[in-house]
């Protein structure tokens, strides 16, 4: 493999049925902004600015366009039929939850798109990627063959790219992707160690979505050596941590967590220490895990810059929570390694449940799997600008609670997505 591996950022960006329908149990802001309006011109806007920011610090930035929604043609398996209006109206009619399902567009968050094994640590030596079934929350249980195939159109050479189908969806085998798993090393290029978190039922008011049978599947199938399996603090689940990235982030050889983040966190340092002698846990003080969910602290992206120095990428909301912003500043005056904070505003994504982390997909790849991915996903000057116009001109502004049934949002959305394919020349 080549000494030149750099981490590529894969956003989603948002699509034009944004909307607060309160799909996902266990998640504090998604539940709290059920039936309020959403903006998707705007949250598109601010996804694609923060790409831009990433960009801006001399980072490879990429996109991954979102599936047509409302998914018209999924009601057709349970027995609805006719034209894609007539089955949604019907659906919306005499199933309004399944119909607020299929018009979610909850993949912009494609942390949960697939888990990314790096080719240092697989069997055969290239990235693998295993799509999440999403199995635990049923709007999100569609996307799984949409974005399968998508990331086999992505990441297009089978020489460099593994890119496996979603495990059978079940509640045994609930697998939600890159936001349960940490990959820490050296450097991006070097043979890393990777950690699953996951859950167990325990129990409790929210859902554990993450199955450690999943993730120990996800395991073969790239044929990973010796992965760590780290069980979810129950407490940290409960006050709202749905996924494990709401309370620890890793970046090469740094791990910034919670202290309540895992059921065992000191044998997970110990394991983490005895194989990567150059590791770095930061564990936050006096952040509550209100705060830390409520901020989304750890929801940052942690990147390597250029200069080789790491940078937190926080949602606004981070430096808004005084207890929180100390923290950061204490972090980065430490520079151990983490020695810049850069702010950006999602506010659109957090309030329904998702930071900066949440919004895009992290994959390593040498200079010859860089070459295997098509162009028309990775971001220039050009191509951020063609996306900003199409936002602009074809997303809607406002999605209240009653424009879902809405005939002219479903025209629309299918517009927008027309001329974003036109856009991207897919």
């Amino acid at each position: 493999m080549s000494t030149t591996t750099v981490e590529i950022n894969f956003d989603g960006l948002v699509g034009p049925t944004h909307n607060y329908a309160g799909l996902s149990p266990g998640n504090v802001a998604s539940q709290s902004n059920f039936g309020e309006t959403a903006y998707p011109r705007a949250a598109a806007l601010q996804g694609l600015a923060k790409m831009r920011a990433v960009m801006d610090l001399g980072l490879t930035q990429g996109f991954l366009p979102p599936p047509l929604r409302p998914a018209a043609g999924a009601l057709r398996a349970f027995g609805f039929a006719g034209s894609d209006d007539e089955i949604l109206a019907r659906a919306a009619s005499e199933d309004l939850a399944l119909f607020r399902a299929v018009c979610s567009a909850s993949s912009m968050w494609r942390a949960n798109a697939a888990t990314i094994l790096s080719a240092p640590d697989t069997a055969d030596g290239r990235v693998h990627m295993v799509t999440a079934n999403l199995a635990g929350m049923l709007h999100r249980s569609f996307e799984g063959p949409e974005t399968h195939a998508l990331l086999r159109r992505v990441f297009r050479d089978d020489t460099r790219f593994a890119v496996h189908p979603p495990l059978p969806s079940a509640r045994h085998f609930g697998d939600e992707g890159a936001a349960n798993h940490m990959r820490l090393a050296s450097s991006h290029g070097a043979a890393g160690i990777n950690v699953f978190a996951h859950g167990e039922l325990r129990g409790g008011a929210f859902p554990e979505r993450q199955s450690r049978r999943a993730s120990e599947a996800v395991a073969r199938l790239a044929g990973l050596a010796d992965p760590l399996y780290a069980l979810q603090n129950a407490k940290a689940v409960q006050a709202g941590a749905f996924h494990n990235d709401v309370v620890a982030v890793a970046n090469e050889s740094v791990l910034l967590t919670h202290p309540d983040a895992f059921e065992d966190a000191q044998g997970l340092y110990a394991a983490l220490h005895g194989r990567l002698p150059n590791l770095q846990v930061v564990e936050t003080r006096g952040i509550s895990l209100a705060d830390a969910i409520g901020s989304y602290l750890f929801n940052s992206q942690l990147v390597t810059l250029p200069d080789g120095a790491m940078a937190l990428v926080l949602p606004i909301e981070a430096q808004e929570n005084a207890a929180v912003w100390t923290e950061v500043e204490r972090i980065v005056a430490a520079k151990n390694p983490i020695s810049r904070a850069f702010v950006v505003d999602v506010r659109e994504s957090m309030r329904n449940g998702g930071g900066p982390a949440c919004l895009r997909l992290r994959v390593p790849v040498d200079e010859a799997a860089k070459a295997g991915i098509d162009p028309r996903y990775l971001l220039d000057e050009a191509r951020w600008e063609r996306l900003m116009r199409t936002v602009e001109v074809h997303w809607p502004e406002a999605v209240a609670p009653g424009d879902l049934a809405n005939p002219d949002l479903w025209a629309q959305a299918r517009a927008a997505h027309a001329a974003l394919e036109q856009a991207t020349g897919a």
